[in-house]
């Protein structure tokens, strides 16, 4: 038996190590919050150790099952109607006069943090503008890049209801940044260099530590999506296009190991209070 749990403890390590990025991924464009989402991706591993454990690293089940368990906490924690809305994002980031001396104050690497950061919380923050269950089906779709059969399936609802809830996220998504944002569309007066100076006077992104480096941006210039893809002022860019190339958020440093740790312990081994 003692055998039996340490071989599958060990298997299970592979499964963590795998999958953390896109489970903490999931859970931290759900909250906007790092802690929460650190908090739901350690519960989403624990319960998918005692519960299933057929889970290994290199099943193409396994991610959809450890999102649907992310998405069981999540709906455990989450309010019914978001905490935040278009107009309290719209009062945080655009009540202000559009500077941009802060930006050209900065050097090249703190600029590109501020611009990404801002860029990466806004776009965030506009999907946290929606309730939980089309929140989950705009993200399931153009952030993770899930086909329609396997977005439902870690939703729990049938493939007609996804759609449903999706398409109805992605009209409010698109009404919201249509006549704002300058990756959709140039000639809109929301332009991410002139805002940075509201967003850190506000709280909305805060300084590039001393000595850090540029974690959310792919090394690649601000305003490309990636290699070989058309300039961010390409005129009204598809929503899935600017979604889909975000950099994922990377997870707290303390969160592999915190989980590794708990897992060779033997506390996942522990029936579910």
């Amino acid at each position: 038996m003692a055998v039996g749990a340490q071989a599958r403890r060990e298997r299970f390590a592979a499964v963590v190590d795998g999958f953390v990025g896109r489970v903490y991924n999931f859970a931290f464009r759900m909250t906007l919050d790092a802690e929460l989402a650190a908090a739901v991706t350690g519960e989403t591993f624990a319960a998918g150790h005692r519960a299933e454990p057929e889970l290994v690293a290199d099943d193409a089940a396994t991610p959809l099952a450890l999102l649907r368990l992310a998405r069981e906490h999540l709906d455990r924690r989450l309010p019914r109607s978001p905490d935040l809305n278009f107009d309290v994002l719209d009062e945080t980031l655009r009540s202000e006069a559009t500077r941009t001396d802060v930006v050209r104050s900065l050097s090249d690497p703190q600029r590109e943090y501020l611009l990404w950061e801002l860029k990466q919380g806004c776009m965030t923050s506009v999907v946290n503008c929606l309730p939980p269950g089309e929140r989950a089906a705009f993200i399931a779709a153009h952030v993770l890049k899930l086909d329609d059969v396997s977005a439902a399936t870690i939703l729990g609802v049938r493939v007609s209801a996804f759609r449903v809830r999706l398409s109805r996220a992605r009209q409010k998504v698109t009404d919201h940044l249509a006549p704002r944002c300058e990756h959709v569309d140039p000639m809109n007066p929301c332009r991410c260099p002139a805002r940075v100076g509201t967003a850190l006077r506000r709280g909305f992104i805060t300084p590039m530590p001393v000595g850090g480096e540029v974690s959310l941006r792919p090394q690649i210039p601000y305003g490309r999506y990636g290699a070989g893809a058309e300039r961010d002022d390409a005129p009204m860019r598809d929503i899935a296009t600017i979604y889909g190339g975000l950099p994922d958020p990377e997870p707290p440093a303390a969160l592999v190991p915190h989980l590794r740790e708990a897992l060779a312990a033997g506390a996942w081994d522990l029936p579910i209070p």
